[in-house]
């Protein structure tokens, strides 16, 4: 269901207090990042991943999609074709779609792809149309088209498609193609987070923390935030933690919230590689272990994260202690590195044409 291209949540959220104390009264806080909200587009001539096969009942369409998730795409091909000719099913149709547009089994052909797609959205198909709105969005067999769009992902959402609804969501908050509407989005992000999208679970959760286009209300949020957290979204487990360890709308569990911290710190979370290493030097909900602390601390900055009250605690450690936490650190930060230059390098080559 998430897609390569699924893009972040602009939610223009007040920015929270960096500054965590290691004392157990003082509250873990989050500073909210503010990406540009964009629908889930992908770069100009870049395939999109495959769209999860639906939920099928004719034992036939079960085996093309069968075929397809296990990469034998050609007999994939035969089958949907087979069970198009015999029966016009619209699902069948979108599988045929898929292959074109990712060249799997057969050449890739966006034209063949689009005419596929849209001999599935007229049938109502919901997957057929979200694929249409990529395709006008990305500028695929034709121009690209935010009007046309937002028409085929208001027909999937419609009919309950996550991360169309999604996508929606991010328009009306982004405010330009529709007014910005806050109440809208969130009856969108709904429909999506029903549908299992952990992006719109975190979306919604703060949401509701915030009290936009939802009455404020922690424990909902939080609810939402544990759905995601648990499919490893990693924004959702940072505020899951959060509550976890303040008791905010969730009982107090701080070592549960260690826990999360540190799932989303092995994650790559700077903001959780910095509230593990607080709570491993303070020892309030994991035992104290400097070298680790040291360790993540470290990571985090590398990561981009400021905490000079943290720093402080680092530069009086013993020296051996020191070391051992940057010995630890060092692969972490290399990889760090490697992932910045490669971000550089990707930004200074051309555009792929479309």
């Amino acid at each position: 269901m998430r897609r390569a291209a699924m893009l972040a949540l602009a939610l223009g959220l007040a920015t929270l207090s960096p500054q965590v104390a290691i004392a157990q009264s003082t509250p873990i806080s989050k500073p909210v990042a503010k990406p540009a909200a964009k629908p889930n587009v992908t770069t100009p001539g870049e395939a999109p991943a495959p769209n999860p096969a639906p939920a099928v009942g004719a034992s036939e369409l079960d085996l093309a999609f069968g075929a397809f998730q296990r990469g034998y795409f050609l007999t994939a091909f035969q089958l949907a074709t087979q069970h198009v000719d015999d029966k016009s099913d619209a699902k069948s149709m979108t599988l045929l779609g898929e292959l074109y547009a990712n060249g799997l089994g057969v050449p890739r052909d966006d034209a063949k792809a689009a005419e596929w797609y849209k001999l599935a959205a007229d049938r109502g198909d919901s997957n057929a149309m979200f694929a249409l709105a990529m395709f006008a969005l990305n500028g695929r067999a034709g121009p690209r088209d935010r009007d046309a769009g937002a028409k085929w992902l208001a027909g999937a959402a419609k009919l309950g498609q996550p991360t169309a609804a999604y996508d929606l969501a991010l328009l009306y908050i982004e405010g330009q193609l529709f007014p910005q509407d806050f109440s809208r989005a969130a009856e969108l992000l709904r429909v999506a987070a029903q549908g299992g999208s952990p992006d719109a679970q975190y979306a919604l959760g703060t949401f509701y923390k915030e009290g936009r286009g939802v009455p404020k209300d922690m424990h909902q949020a939080v609810q939402l935030w544990a759905q995601a957290a648990l499919a490893d979204n990693i924004d959702a487990q940072v505020e899951y933690a959060i509550a976890l360890y303040n008791g905010d709308g969730v009982d107090r569990n701080q070592q549960a919230a260690a826990a999360v911290f540190r799932a989303a710190a092995l994650h790559g979370s700077a903001i959780a590689q910095d509230r593990l290493a607080r709570i491993l030097f303070s020892g309030v909900g994991a035992p104290v272990d400097p070298v680790q602390a040291t360790k993540w601390r470290l990571v985090s900055r590398a990561g981009g994260e400021t905490d000079l009250e943290l720093d402080a605690f680092i530069d009086k450690v013993p020296a051996d202690t020191r070391a051992a936490g940057e010995k630890a650190a060092q692969p972490w930060i290399d990889a760090i590195k490697q992932a910045q230059q490669a971000r550089e390098q990707q930004s200074q080559a051309p555009p792929a044409k479309p």
